[in-house]
């Protein structure tokens, strides 16, 4: 048996070891060929082996409307069928999710056959009658639980179509008025004065911006998603997807002056500029 001395043995450490500690987001990595060719220099982002996220943020977005891009992006990397993305503030979506609840049914039944694992979600847009009807028999109320952004299971069925109009019949009759949050309008004048430009600290995204559009105030970090709130009463609103999330605004003198953040204790308080 072959033996190697304690020189041979730092030599070999530190020749493989050297290109992983290179600083930089991407380096370049010298394989050794798996199949026997000629080995080929390869980039890799600087979270590699974990996924970049990128990669996972587009995945999950073009899932709600693009069968071609899902396809072609489950071609180059399988695994991106599993993927999954926080919008902020907790609001988790996989690419499954977003095609459940935009009901694309081509594309939901791509990521699964991809090894997307199937939901309560996917199984109500796709009409999969008998297993929704199973998986509420198992954990009875669970018709209750949101999925993305806050929709619920029915408007998943309904996303279906025809195709899932017995399975929309079998969950409207289950659901439960209290599970609805009664929301709050807001005046022209009380739009008017919560939107505009807070800031918690010195960096160059370190604000949010409060705008109005869609009917509905929204928030968003500098170079972020905005994402829509909802008025509980008294200022204080939840962002879609995340209902134990709150940010409340401090009103001075009819003029929203700052922004509070709960999730659930403080996280953080921003300062109308």
């Amino acid at each position: 048996m072959n033996k190697f001395d304690r020189r041979t043995l730092l030599t070999s450490s530190a020749a493989f070891l050297t290109p992983l500690l290179l600083p930089g987001s991407l380096r370049t990595l010298a394989a050794e060929p798996p199949y026997g060719g000629a080995a080929k220099a390869t980039r890799v982002h600087e979270l590699y082996p974990s996924q970049d996220p990128e990669l996972a943020r587009e995945m999950v977005a073009v899932s709600h409307f693009s069968l071609a891009k899902v396809t072609a992006l489950v071609e180059s990397h399988p695994t991106l069928a599993r993927a999954s993305w926080d919008w902020g503030f907790g609001d988790w979506e996989t690419a499954l999710g977003g095609a459940s609840h935009m009901g694309q049914r081509e594309i939901a039944q791509l990521l699964i056959a991809n090894g997307a694992p199937p939901t309560i979600f996917s199984a109500a847009m796709l009409g999969q009658l008998d297993v929704v009807r199973a998986i509420v028999a198992a954990l009875p109320g669970v018709e209750q639980v949101k999925g993305p952004h806050g929709i619920p299971l029915l408007a998943h069925a309904k996303a279906g179509g025809e195709p899932a109009a017995a399975v929309a019949a079998f969950l409207e009759p289950l659901e439960r008025p209290e599970n609805r949050i009664a929301l709050k309008p807001l005046s022209d004048e009380e739009v008017k004065m919560l939107c505009g430009d807070y800031s918690f600290g010195k960096g160059p995204r370190d604000r949010f911006e409060v705008t109005f559009s869609d009917n509905l105030l929204g928030i968003a970090r500098t170079g972020g998603t905005r994402r829509f709130l909802f008025h509980r009463g008294d200022y204080e609103f939840y962002p879609a997807g995340a209902e134990s999330v709150r940010l409340r605004f401090t009103i001075q003198g009819g003029r929203a002056t700052g922004l509070t953040v709960y999730d659930p204790g403080p996280v953080l308080q921003a300062v109308r500029k």
